[in-house]
C-alpha cells in the first residue's frame, strides 16, 4: 500500500551544505521531519555540486518519512555564474550589465530543460534569454530557432 502523502516543501540550498539552521531546520522541525536525517542524505547526495544553490521538493509522508528530488540551479544563478555578476542590473531596461550568446544561452537551457515546462530546446531558450533580460543581461545577435 502506498503511503499517504501529507505534503511538500521546496527550499533552494546550497549544495553540500545543508545544515539544522534557517531555513532547513524550522521548514522540516514544524512539520515533524527528522533535520539531521535529511541533512546527511542531502549532502551525501550534492557533494559533487557543493557550492551551487540547489532546488530540493521535499516530499513528507504522514508517518514522518520523507523524500526528497533535487532540481538543476535556478536560471538567474547560472546566469549570474556565467557572466562573473554578484547581482542583476537595478534598471534592467536601462542598465545592461553583461552580454551573452545564443551558445550560451543553448547550454543553460539543455541543462535546464529537464525542470522547465517546455517541449523544445528553442521554448527553454526563449524562457531563458527572457530571464536574462529581465536581469539586465542582453544576449548577442538572433535567435537561432526556426523561425
Amino acid at each position: 500500500m502506498a503511503k499517504e502523502v501529507a505534503g511538500l516543501i521546496k527550499l533552494q540550498i546550497k549544495g553540500g551544505a545543508a545544515n539544522p539552521s534557517p531555513p532547513v531546520g524550522p521548514a522540516l522541525g514544524s512539520k515533524g521531519i527528522n533535520i539531521m536525517d535529511f541533512c546527511k542524505q542531502f549532502n551525501a547526495r550534492t557533494q559533487d555540486k557543493a557550492g551551487k544553490v540547489l532546488p530540493v521538493v521535499i516530499t513528507y509522508y504522514a508517518d514522518k518519512s520523507f523524500d526528497f528530488v533535487i532540481k538543476t540551479p535556478p536560471v538567474a544563478i547560472q546566469l549570474k555564474e556565467l557572466t562573473k555578476q554578484k547581482s542583476g542590473s537595478a534598471e534592467p531596461n536601462r542598465k545592461k550589465i553583461a552580454e551573452i550568446t545564443w551558445d550560451q544561452v543553448k547550454v543553460i537551457a539543455e541543462d535546464k530543460m529537464k525542470d522547465l515546462n517546455c517541449f523544445t530546446v528553442e521554448s527553454a531558450m526563449s524562457m531563458v534569454a527572457g530571464t536574462a533580460r529581465s536581469m539586465g543581461i542582453s544576449v548577442k545577435g538572433d535567435f537561432p530557432g526556426n523561425n
